[in-house]
């Protein structure tokens, strides 16, 4: 089992490292739509960057560790400690 929970945790570093690549694409995305519509502040550019950054990697980032606590073998720990003999919670 720690074999799989190793290569979990390497599939985990590696989709957190597409995510963040992902929300940076995004920043760049918003930034530029919103140069192309209008003057940017510095209040602007600072709020789009955090707020689209942060809501990117937060969606993707729990997504990605539910994936993670399958593949590890975590949901399969919680459900046999819950379940009794019978199958039946």
């Amino acid at each position: 089992m720690s074999d799989e929970r190793q290569t979990a945790r390497a599939d985990f570093r590696r989709m957190m490292k597409w995510i963040v690549v992902a929300a940076v694409a995004m920043v760049i995305a918003a930034l530029l739509y919103l140069h192309a519509t209008g003057e940017l502040t510095r209040h602007m550019v600072i709020a789009t960057v955090v707020g689209v950054f942060l809501s990117v990697l937060l969606g993707s980032g729990l997504m990605a560790a539910s994936y993670f606590s399958d593949k590890s073998g975590h949901d399969r720990d919680v459900r046999d400690a819950t379940t009794r003999g019978d199958g039946e919670p």
